[in-house]
């Protein structure tokens, strides 16, 4: 049934994702499996954090067994196994044929089959033992009926009578001198009270079918709107992460504008004491070889050669060295941190400005979010100007988000013009005075492409101290693990196994291929890990899906939509994705570094040794959570997840 589907996955460990087996639930408030988490827990170290939200704790939690949700859990299982679903249920109807009577024995000689029950003798008799009630006419008043079983339960405690009647004000059977005690009642027959009964009981059981139905619809309708609501919230986010993307690169090209400015008036300073320099050189060698010729002549014996000489040599002057005054130009160098720090303060202030502001609107599921939709619809209040307005507004100041990021990092670099930004959040307004507004107007909007491809860049031209800001430390996963692969170094080590390893079934287990995955998956942000190869003559490092298949060929890393990997097989090094090969450069590096940027879609394989290089990358729209994943198949071959150190 569809909505037993869905309640299996609210009630299925996300760890093991089976059923919770002993839940037990974080400070953070999310439930796991105890021995799940256990292990995890065990694997990981301090600092202790919660494998669903990352929330961290300084010391071991006291877990505590939850027993609303193992109830949950127990009610689920009896729910699942029912065959048909609620909503082909109908009240049990009486059956048609009544069922043969149960044999009763008579109470005389306790061997024959009662014919009778006496009520007044409140016992059964066979046909020879009935005879005397038959007979005799002292038992002529007494009442006898059809064989009546369980005599004993039905006899009144009290008055030693059948229970024959049922009191519907106190729920319970009386005898005929129980009456004197049930004046204010209306009791009535055993059989009427039954059937009345059954009755209530079959409309009760007919509205309790519509409840659950009822039940039902509501919890798909809140699912739905929670994944509406999700999805809203998702765009928002996104467009969120687009705007201050732009910011970001907007206030590297400053920064990188700034930068040049003061390079180049360094190196305009630094030619000119180069130039003072050759020329002062060239003044010392010209003095120095005329002291010499002065002092070769000094002593020369032969007067005529000497006068002749010296009467030339005393007609040749010579002036003191001048050194002229070179300086940095100051006023560029103050104007250029002036409009650094103008940057930041109006930054700054912007920031605190949209912390304080209230949202005039919560986040509706039906916001389409798209700019160009936003910038044509008119806005609820028209006392006040909308968000996109006002971005708008910005944007026609600025000419772009980007607008030429040159002419604006030399605007925020120049010393003789003034300038102000100020950066915020969609709705807030940027004011901008420069003298190369006429220039920025006639600019156009990035595209995301060249957003991705300038972060790209980026990233590729980081050295390896600046890669190590992003690290992350994998750890493996055993229930993903190969039965021929073996984890060792607390799950930070995969091999091949001389012999199968003794792992419990699990369905997330590599069935095909001796392969294992990371134990967490990264759907938002940067990530960086490392891993050193031994003897990687047959082994591989990439990415994958969660949903990526753990059975058949299509399974290995590289052959299927759900990977990207590099791969060593031989001497031949290749990089694989949907089961399409390209043969990389060899190297003779023996660590492997891998950055998965899941914001701007994009992971990159760099090779390590006492330089990094990229070997190759692959720019992708990730539509799911990305796992780290590894590939060994040689005896000897060893992945190892390298620590930042």
């Amino acid at each position: 049934m569809a909505e037993l589907f869905l309640l299996a996955e609210e009630l299925s460990c996300s760890i093991c994702l089976e059923l919770f087996k002993e839940p037990v639930t974080t400070p953070c408030g999310h439930n796991f499996c105890r021995s799940c988490l256990d292990e995890t827990w065990a694997v990981q170290g301090k600092p202790y954090r919660c494998p669903q939200c990352r929330a961290v704790s300084p010391s071991l939690p006291e877990l505590r067994k939850n027993t609303v949700l193992c109830a949950v859990v127990d009610q689920y299982l009896q729910a699942e196994l029912e065959q048909a679903p609620v909503a082909d249920w109908t009240p049990p109807s009486p059956p048609e044929v009544p069922s043969p009577a149960i044999q009763v024995f008579c109470d005389h000689c306790l061997k024959a089959e009662a014919v009778k029950t006496c009520l007044v003798c409140m016992a059964s008799f066979c046909p020879e033992h009935l005879r005397p009630h038959l007979e005799s006419p002292a038992f002529q008043d007494h009442q006898l009926q059809l064989p009546v079983r369980n005599l004993l339960k039905r006899k009144c405690s009290r008055h030693n009578r059948l229970r024959d009647l049922f009191c519907p004000t106190h729920g319970e059977c009386i005898c005929h001198v129980c009456l004197v005690d049930h004046k204010t009642c209306s009791p009535v027959a055993l059989s009427q009270a039954s059937t009345d009964l059954q009755k209530t009981l079959r409309h009760k059981l007919t509205v309790m079918c519509s409840h659950i139905g009822g039940a039902t619809r509501a919890l798909e309708d809140v699912r739905a709107r929670q994944q509406s609501l999700r999805e809203a919230t998702n765009k928002k986010m996104e467009q969120v992460r687009q705007e201050y993307t732009e910011m970001k690169i907007l206030i590297e090209a400053s920064e990188a504008s700034a930068t040049r400015k003061l390079k180049e008036e360094e190196k305009r300073v630094v030619n000119k004491f180069d130039s003072i320099y050759q020329i002062l050189l060239k003044k010392k060698n010209e003095i120095q070889t005329l002291k010499e010729e002065i002092e070769s002549n000094l002593v020369k014996r032969d007067e005529f050669e000497f006068l002749e000489k010296a009467s030339k040599l005393q007609t040749v002057s010579t002036k003191p060295v001048y050194i002229p005054r070179v300086e940095l130009d100051h006023e560029l160098i103050k104007g250029v941190y002036q409009g650094a720090l103008e940057v930041k303060n109006q930054l700054r202030q912007s920031l605190a400005q949209s912390q304080e502001k209230k949202p005039e609107e919560p986040i509706s599921s039906d916001d389409s979010g798209d700019r160009g939709t936003q910038s044509t619809n008119k806005p609820s209040n028209p006392g006040k100007k909308s968000s996109q307005e006002k971005k708008t507004k910005k944007h026609s100041k600025l000419g772009s988000p980007l607008a030429s990021s040159t002419d604006i990092g030399a605007t925020a670099a120049s010393a003789s013009s003034s300038q102000t930004f100020i950066f915020g959040a969609p709705g807030q307004s940027v004011e901008m005075k420069s003298s190369l507004d006429d220039a920025a107007k006639t600019t156009t909007l990035p595209s995301a492409v060249t957003i991705k491809t300038k972060v790209l860049e980026n990233f590729l031209a980081k050295t390896r101290s600046e890669l190590l800001e992003y690290f992350v430390k994998v750890i493996l996963d055993y229930n993903t693990a190969h039965y021929k692969v073996a984890l060792t170094e607390n799950y930070t080590t995969a091999s091949v196994a001389d012999a199968p390893q003794m792992y419990r079934p699990h369905p997330q287990r590599f069935m095909y291929c001796s392969q294992v995955l990371g134990l967490h998956c990264y759907k938002k942000g940067i990530h960086y890990w490392e891993v050193e190869l031994q003897k990687n003559n047959f082994c591989g490092v990439g990415i994958c899906y969660g949903t990526m298949d753990r059975q058949g060929p299509e399974s290995r890393l590289g052959r299927n939509k759900a990977s990207w990997c590099v791969e060593w097989f031989n001497n031949k090094i290749s990089a694989w994705h949907n089961n399409t090969g390209k043969t990389l450069p060899p190297t003779k590096a023996t660590r492997v570094g891998v950055l998965l940027n899941c914001d701007h879609g994009f992971v990159i394989f760099f090779a390590i040794s006492d330089k990094i290089h990229m070997m190759y990358k692959y720019v992708v729209d990730f539509t799911e959570a990305l796992y780290p994943a590894f590939w060994v198949f040689s005896a000897g071959a060893t992945l190892s997840i390298c620590s930042p150190k």
